[in-house]
């Protein structure tokens, strides 16, 4: 099985890698630099000597190296794993204009996977895409008037929390378009769920934190799961046969959980849906 992991090079998204390998997996590590891919490639091959590894370098912050990326993919993979994300200010922004945050955690997916389903046409595949827990969002509904949260002030009185309300749209974003995807792929033969990997250390996700929001992953650090644990989720639903065929889920420890109303709402969902293909200048319409 050919699997194409993004975020590859490190924390979550190089475990779950390293489990694919061992299972005799081959393996497409996705990086924004080739140094960073082939130190994965290196750490992965000296615990899995043998292992069918290849990278690909992509800035997935970038709609127009994610579309090239999905474009050149061959042969076609038969997983995608959606693990890149990123903390960042909130007016961190691209060289294309677009938010950090939005563009890599929600757009690059958007991009990616909605290219690969049309290539992929009537083969089977699975699309995993990396969330956060569905609890934890509930209090984080998805502006749709301000995607790139412009208006810093409704993320809350905090400033140093801000970007981490950001970021937790961003991820009811995910389970959005994870539904919108299964919905309108339902009749081929590609699957799409999404999954939290667990509240992970060594994720270089709050890197950029400062304030009460750097206090405050200091303080959750001894509450953290390992590495193993948080690819657990993500492996599982890439290769188990019993989520074979199974669409539209969101799930935690291996086990199907409702996400937030807001987030299953048809007429938020299908919302984002076309602001995202507006964003990104692709048709609204799935071929």
């Amino acid at each position: 099985m050919r699997v194409v992991v993004t975020g590859a090079t490190g924390g979550i998204g190089e475990r779950i890698s390293l489990r694919l390998a061992e299972a005799g997996h081959s393996v497409v590590l996705v990086g924004r630099a080739w140094e960073r891919i082939d130190g994965a490639r290196r750490r992965i091959a000296g615990a899995v000597p043998g292992a069918d590894l290849g990278g690909e370098v992509a800035d997935l912050s970038l709609a127009a190296e994610v579309r090239a990326l999905a474009e050149r993919l061959e042969p076609l993979p038969d997983v995608v794993i959606n693990n890149a994300a990123v903390i960042a200010p909130l007016d961190a922004s691209t060289s294309e204009g677009r938010q950090l945050m939005l563009a890599t955690n929600h757009l690059a997916p958007y991009v990616l996977l909605r290219i690969l389903a049309e290539r992929l046409g009537d083969r089977p595949a699975r699309f995993v895409i990396v969330g956060a827990h569905p609890g934890g969002l509930r209090r984080t509904p998805v502006d749709l008037d301000d995607l790139e949260c412009r208006n810093h002030r409704a993320l809350g009185p905090v400033p140093s929390f801000r970007p981490f309300v950001g970021y937790g749209r961003t991820k009811n974003m995910n389970a959005m378009f994870g539904y919108a995807l299964a919905a309108r792929l339902a009749k081929t033969k590609i699957t799409v769920n999404g999954g939290h990997p667990g509240i992970v250390d060594q994720t270089g996700l709050g890197r950029s934190s400062t304030g009460l929001l750097r206090l405050f992953t200091v303080m959750i650090n001894p509450f953290t799961q390992s590495l193993d644990e948080g690819a657990d989720n993500p492996y599982w639903l890439a290769t188990a046969p019993e989520v074979a065929g199974v669409t539209g889920k969101y799930y935690l420890r291996r086990r199907a959980v409702p996400t937030a109303d807001h987030t299953t709402d048809p007429a938020r969902v299908e919302r984002l849906w076309d602001e995202s293909a507006r964003l990104v200048g692709l048709p609204a319409d799935v071929s």
